[in-house]
């Protein structure tokens, strides 16, 4: 008996030490960091709780919600950073559809695509970065291959925006499966000549014709992007981070992708209240000079004909003024942004009261109803009743205009504090 006790007691050893890895949990300990460090240009919006208010015509609703943490662009997507979008795009159609050179693609893998079984040939970048953009930099010889893409704008030679179109995949939602994978392919290049459209009888060419390429213009927010080019532009953006991190053992095990950010997201971050127990609504609307002046610190109309007391009669570079106690610029005034979000004047009341999102996507056939986003933040062109957080406005998911911009936002992880920390039990 004491043998087959002892005998019993070294196999319960055993099996202790082979499963100790397994059920030996760690406590939990509180993380001394406040934030995780973000993305180049973006801020940590750590999780919190705060009241959903929204605002159609003149009916305020509100109740509470909670949002997990989050990165957030600290601007508005400027136009050099929609041209770096627009350069890529071009290259890709330059060396996919018209220089058919096998040195800039990536050694064939044998993957196909189609139900042709087309082989499926990765671009090398790291080559193509050297001469990029293509239709710009390159060697007269690869120039001359381009020539039938390019086009002239604006007395420009560019290349033609009808070729310049970027195909991604999402998972549809449309209210019932939400699980079907679908193609999307959208023309990326801006409406340039959205000045002349928003504001007719005004004398608006200048704009049209150098708001997007002239560099004067490269750090003010990019403008005449619908919301399925801003969607697409934050697709492309996940692209290139996956790039930065395919050899990070520490990042590319995570699913990391960019999007618009909802609704929810976009007011809480807006609304900056870095204490839950905050009444108060951090946007700096002035500020006091060394002299004592007090002096604008948003960009928008003041009132009829009166657009340039602020500092600027259009949009101003996007890091202008006084960023939110955030630390993020322009989340009133300067461009309206889109947001993930379908138009619902009951939006509140139908979403979830976690990561709020009523989302959408309409198809062509779908009424103009269904096309309707989310537009919030007031612009350079609105009356200062528009700056208001909880104020909301949408278009058509096709529109574009000369005061809708956009900023991209990333799913963060949260930070544990000192409220979960494992203790000892005391009576």
């Amino acid at each position: 008996m004491r043998k087959y006790a002892q005998i019993t007691g070294v196999l319960l050893l055993m099996f202790s030490a082979c499963q100790r890895n397994l059920y030996n949990t760690p406590k939990t300990r509180a993380v001394a960091a406040k934030s995780l460090i973000p993305p180049v240009g973006m801020v940590y919006i750590p999780s919190g709780t705060f009241y959903y208010k929204m605002l159609n015509d003149d009916k305020a609703e509100q109740r509470k919600v909670s949002v997990s943490a989050f990165f957030i662009d600290k601007t508005e997507v400027n136009n050099k950073q929609y041209q770096a979008f627009v350069n890529w795009v071009a290259d890709s159609v330059a060396i996919t559809d018209y220089l058919h050179d096998d040195s800039f693609f990536l050694p064939s893998t044998g993957a196909t695509v189609g139900a042709a079984h087309k082989e499926l040939r990765m671009i090398d970048w790291s080559k193509v970065e050297k001469i990029s953009p293509l239709w710009k930099k390159a060697p007269p010889e690869i120039k001359d291959k381009l020539a039938p893409m390019m086009t002239m704008i604006n007395g420009t030679r560019m290349p033609d925006p009808a070729l310049l179109k970027y195909r991604f995949y999402y998972v549809r939602m449309d209210g019932i499966k939400n699980s079907e994978f679908v193609m999307d392919t959208v023309a990326i290049y801006p409406h340039e000549s959205v000045w002349s459209a928003d504001f007719p009888n005004a004398q608006m060419t200048v704009m049209d014709a150098n708001y997007f390429t002239n560099k004067i213009y490269e750090y003010n927010p990019v403008v005449g992007v619908s919301w399925k080019q801003a969607r697409a532009y934050a697709d492309w953006r996940g692209t290139q981070l996956k790039v930065l991190i395919k050899n990070n053992p520490n990042l590319r095990n995570f699913k990391l992708s960019f999007s618009l950010p909802t609704e929810a997201q976009w007011q809480y971050a807006a609304e900056a209240k870095t204490d839950p127990s905050d009444t108060v609504i951090h946007t700096v609307m002035t500020t006091v000079d060394k002299t004592g002046k007090t002096q604008l610190s948003l960009n928008f109309k003041q009132g009829e004909g009166s657009y340039s007391s602020d500092g600027s009669t259009f949009t101003l570079p996007v890091t202008s003024y006084t960023p939110n106690a955030f630390g993020l610029y322009n989340m009133a005034g300067n461009v309206s942004e889109w947001t993930l979000d379908a138009y619902s004047p009951s939006s509140s009341q139908l979403v979830n009261d976690l990561n709020p999102a009523l989302l959408y996507d309409a198809n062509e056939k779908d009424p103009p109803l269904m096309k309707r986003k989310v537009v919030r933040g007031g612009s350079w062109k609105d009356n200062g009743e528009m700056l208001n957080t909880d104020t909301r406005n949408f278009d058509d998911q096709d529109a574009a205009h000369s005061y809708i911009g956009f900023r991209c936002i990333m799913a963060a992880f949260e930070l544990t504090g000192e409220q979960v920390k494992t203790r000892k039990y005391a009576k």
